[in-house]
């Protein structure tokens, strides 16, 4: 959904409302967890370090749970700390060139692994009042072979608003430049929360 005036949260609390029971704009829902993402899709992959042992995993979790990957002046996530459970929709909201974007999302399933890689996160995918369809995971992981701590962003996606057909090349312009921020949003965050080390 795109407008030009930046979209109130009475707004976007409605359209949550009237659009919270949709379906998913695609098929292949879950298929971010498996090792082979779907064809006929752009595939991202994003990670980075975010330091080393326990404080830096507590540290990654709290900023996961609390969406700091969201984190950036250009767009923001509704509602605000939102609670990370399976069935939660939420509305990321981007100011482009002067006009913005409601994109409605529901999470689909929680990540919470045990074993030598700890692993907690979520995925969710799009719903049908978003210009793209497909789904994005997102997850903070503890190697303790070598005490290491990442944060990695894996998504399927196309295009599916008209919009986003014609303006495709910004389009992937705009997804990878949520990659790259993501990735610096939550090494900031996880630093300022005293886990890098």
């Amino acid at each position: 959904m795109f407008q030009l005036s930046r979209p109130s949260d009475e707004q976007v609390r409605a359209i949550l409302e009237q659009q919270k029971a949709a379906p998913f704009s695609y098929a292949e829902v879950g298929a971010s967890r498996q090792a082979n993402l779907p064809i006929g899709y752009n595939i991202d992959r994003y990670r980075t370090q975010l330091g080393t042992g326990s404080s830096s995993f507590a540290a990654a979790q709290a900023a996961l749970q609390s969406w700091e990957m969201f984190n950036m002046k250009w767009l923001r996530i509704f509602p605000a700390g939102a609670e990370i459970r399976q069935g939660q929709a939420v509305a990321v909201i981007v100011a482009h060139l002067g006009f913005y974007s409601i994109n409605l999302s529901r999470i689909v399933y929680l990540c919470n692994s045990q074993g030598p890689i700890r692993t907690v996160g979520f995925a969710y995918g799009t719903l049908v009042e978003h210009a793209e369809t497909g789904e994005e995971r997102f997850t903070v992981s503890w190697d303790r072979s070598d005490d290491s701590v990442w944060y990695e962003i894996v998504a399927f996606s196309k295009p599916r608003a008209t919009l986003a057909r014609l303006g495709y090349p910004f389009g992937r312009a705009m997804q990878k430049r949520f990659g790259r921020a993501s990735l610096a949003a939550m090494v900031k965050s996880v630093g300022e929360r005293g886990g890098l080390r």
